[in-house]
């Protein structure tokens, strides 16, 4: 779908502190700052959706191994086609701001300050009339039922910009449990990372098992991208892990040095819980934006404004103006 608000007069450049995008790049970066790390160099490990497990790229290092990854829900095909024009349709009749690493934004969610941790209503008016039905369907599935979001966000990703996102939680003190996210109009991956030392437990796989798991996709959209690499970094060769259990089909490597790649088909719905939400970040890097791509991101709040909260009140406000679905973005 072409995009009618892409033009020269709207790529402006909204990146801050180290953050850049392809339009300030060439400049050394906005104001000759240093240039933010908008690429990844390996994605070792690939999510199936039908196991639950994050298998081993066949062609690294990690070939054979894989490990249980929770928290993570992904519903395909959750609008149509023809909501999908509908939806983005409505997004491009309002303005897009321009915000940072090559993105654009449309937010109808109160005025936060996480830093201080305030919120408040502002010119906050509820979520669009047109995500009323798509909410309405989410609390259908068992894994969103009493999913009452409060904020809506809408980003807009485009190759020409080098639109990307680095590897990043979503608050929690204002934001719940759930993040639930819609990919529109492209498919993209989602890298998981994790800073913790923690040792994770690989177990062996057999080749009877890759049959049942969606992993071509991903490898080849990894292989677009130039992101599979031939030869892997020695501090993350299977040969260098130490082994600290005796059993032969387990293997331990930290964390840190773990990727996961989630293919988010178009017109999906992922939504993240758990350690897949507060244990490891998520990011969309550049490679992986090959054509316009929209994404909503839908936040609950967190308990301290629900039911028996300390900001049960405001959260009560905040939750009626935003179910009116009469909002415009801010």
């Amino acid at each position: 779908m072409a995009d009618p608000t892409f033009t020269k007069e709207r790529l402006g450049c909204g990146c801050k502190g180290i953050r850049s995008c392809l339009l300030c790049e060439p400049q050394k970066g906005c104001g000759g700052r240093q240039l933010s790390p908008a690429t990844q160099k390996n994605t070792p490990f690939i999510y199936c959706p039908t196991t639950g497990l994050a298998v081993g790229e066949e062609t690294s290092d990690f070939s054979g191994w894989a490990f249980p990854f929770p928290g993570v829900l992904l519903i395909n095909d959750f609008v149509s086609e023809e909501e999908e024009y509908t939806v983005t349709s409505h997004m491009d009749q309002d303005a897009w701001k321009i915000s940072q690493s090559g993105r654009r934004k449309q937010d109808y969610g109160p005025n936060v300050n996480f830093k201080k941790q305030k919120v408040k209503v502002g010119r906050f008016s509820g979520l669009p009339s047109f995500s009323r039905d798509i909410v309405r369907r989410m609390n259908e599935h068992a894994a969103l039922q009493g999913f009452q979001p409060v904020e809506q966000c809408n980003l807009d990703y485009n190759p020409q910009r080098g639109s990307a996102i680095d590897p990043h939680f979503d608050d929690w003190w204002l934001w719940g449990e759930r993040l639930v996210t819609l990919n529109l109009l492209a498919e993209t991956l989602l890298t998981m990372s994790c800073d913790s030392k923690d040792q994770l437990q690989l177990f062996t796989t057999s080749k009877q098992d890759h049959s049942t798991m969606d992993t071509s996709a991903v490898s080849q959209v990894c292989k677009r991208a130039n992101l599979i690499q031939r030869e892997a970094r020695p501090e993350t060769n299977i040969s260098n892990i130490p082994n600290s259990s005796p059993d032969p089909l387990t293997r331990f490597v930290s964390s840190s040095e773990v990727h996961v790649a989630i293919r988010l088909p178009r017109r999906s719905l992922i939504i993240l819980a758990g350690d897949a939400r507060f244990k490891w970040k998520h990011a969309i890097y550049r490679e992986h934006i090959e054509h316009r791509r929209i994404c909503c991101t839908f936040r609950e709040l967190s308990a301290e404004f629900g039911i028996g909260g300390k900001e049960e009140k405001l959260g009560k406000e905040l939750l009626g103006i935003a179910l009116s679905f009469q909002g415009k973005p801010i």
